[in-house]
């Protein structure tokens, strides 16, 4: 099964880029820049312990689904309106076009947007779902609804995309039926519709026939905002529009009520950017197709080599272990066994702060600080060591969560419960969230199979 998918996914990208190339002869740019938006809106200095649980909690169930594949039965948390840590493009569909903010998830593995005025959403963030902004496809002369004969509803490399057309003879060539609906579980959620063919619009060039899911209801979704998947699958937005690379640049995470825009790069060139270090893209384990898993050969914190068993840094063959970059994920992730090594090295090297067991507590998170009476803050660096020689140093002022106006600090990154029997759970032992990407360029080389990135301001 994997080497068919594999197959597919190489005939689209080929497919792909050909149609791109003889719809090229136009004025087409080389690179498409979109304003990338932090979702948080809200200032949670009033309680800022509150929202560390949220934010712990909903990455909590992210990871749950990242590594099971499905919603933890167990996650409850009040949601707080755009505040799961998201960052956002504006798209526009249709014609005339129709312009949505997407968040931008390279977790995820297709687009779509709400697309009816009866748009249901059950236990979501939001209070009103009729007041979503929504597609709507009555308003554009090109949407048309995928048909069961078409190769994109049966071409799917995802277990939850439920393609493929029962009703139709297998003999047929005339079944008008429509691509089954879909159903998408997120950590947080889930997702129901069905999908559109349909313009997807950028200044000096269009792309026609993309692929988009109109969706009609959800359950606990964090944002109002539609979902744009950048995942290494054939229906996500990149593979769609057949770039080669695409890159952002993430601001920091200050909690307040600011809309200052990062910048979201598509990019057709073949040229090389300048000043960046790479990592290698790993080859993906069967069950997880469509993450970004990087080539890790050990971390340090400061200037301590942590050793970490290899077992947990490179994915096998049975889908347990390996260290994934995600952005649509707030918090990290580091499995218990990593965790624990990780914490205690912080914990040593931050051993003259006091520890703040009521933050810890009621956050979620460890270790935490109260760094009253203290001018200055010393975190150590967090760095990956990446197979090719390439080191990512992550700042510890971006990395740990810190309130200033509380004198508090969390280091940002869930694990297993404790009480969590097994000692090699099953999906990528590490995922490096969005947090720890902060004031990094960051650049997905698809044609080149590598992650490039370099330290700036963003």
């Amino acid at each position: 099964m994997a080497s068919f998918t594999t197959l597919l996914f190489s005939v689209f990208t080929l497919f792909s880029r050909l149609v791109l190339a003889s719809s090229s002869k136009n004025n087409i740019p080389a690179t498409i820049t979109i304003p990338l938006t932090p979702t948080f809106t809200k200032n949670p200095s009033t309680e800022p312990l509150l929202f560390l649980q949220h934010l712990a909690t909903a990455s909590m169930s992210r990871s749950h689904h990242l590594k099971h594949g499905k919603a933890s039965p167990l996650i409850q948390t009040s949601l707080f309106p755009h505040s799961h840590g998201g960052h956002t493009i504006p798209l526009s569909f249709g014609t005339p076009p129709q312009k949505l903010s997407f968040l931008v998830d390279t977790g995820s593995h297709v687009v779509w947007a709400p697309c009816t005025t009866h748009y249901t959403c059950t236990n979501c963030s939001f209070s009103n779902p009729k007041k979503v902004p929504i597609f709507n496809p009555e308003l554009s002369s090109s949407d048309k609804i995928l048909g069961c004969r078409d190769p994109k509803c049966a071409n799917t490399s995802s277990p939850d995309v439920h393609l493929g057309c029962p009703r139709c003879n297998g003999n047929s060539k005339k079944c008008s039926h429509a691509c089954p609906q879909y159903t998408l579980q997120y950590g947080t959620g889930a997702a129901s519709g069905f999908f559109l063919l349909e313009n997807l619009d950028f200044p000096g060039k269009t792309i026609h026939k993309f692929l988009v899911g109109c969706t009609t209801s959800a359950d606990r979704e964090p944002s109002s905002d539609a979902l744009a998947g950048f995942g290494r699958t054939m229906f996500s937005l990149p593979m769609q529009m057949g770039v080669k690379k695409f890159a952002y640049c993430l601001n920091s995470h200050d909690y307040d009520d600011t809309r200052n825009s990062g910048k979201l790069i598509l990019d057709y060139s073949d040229g090389e950017t300048q000043g960046l270090s790479y990592a290698p893209f790993l080859k993906n384990p069967p069950d997880y197709p469509f993450y970004y898993y990087l080539g890790v050969k050990d971390m340090k914190i400061g200037n301590k080599l942590l050793r970490i068993p290899g077992k947990y840094l490179t994915p096998g063959s049975d889908s347990r272990g390996g260290v994934m970059i995600d952005s649509g994920f707030a918090y990290g992730y580091m499995t218990l066994p990593v965790f624990k090594i990780v914490t205690n090295e912080l914990k040593k090297q931050m051993s003259k702060y006091r520890r703040s067991l009521e933050a810890e507590t009621q956050s979620g998170l460890t270790p935490c600080y109260n760094f009253t009476g203290h001018k200055s803050i010393k975190i150590p660096d967090l760095i990956y060591q990446f197979t090719g020689g390439a080191n990512m140093v992550v700042p510890g002022m971006n990395y740990f969560l810190l309130f200033s106006e509380a004198s508090l600090g969390c280091f940002p990154v869930t694990t297993d419960s404790p009480t969590n029997n097994l000692e090699f759970t099953p999906g990528p032992s590490i995922i490096l969230g969005n947090y720890q990407q902060v004031d990094h360029y960051v650049e997905f080389d698809l044609k080149n199979e590598r992650l490039g990135f370099r330290q700036q301001t963003c």
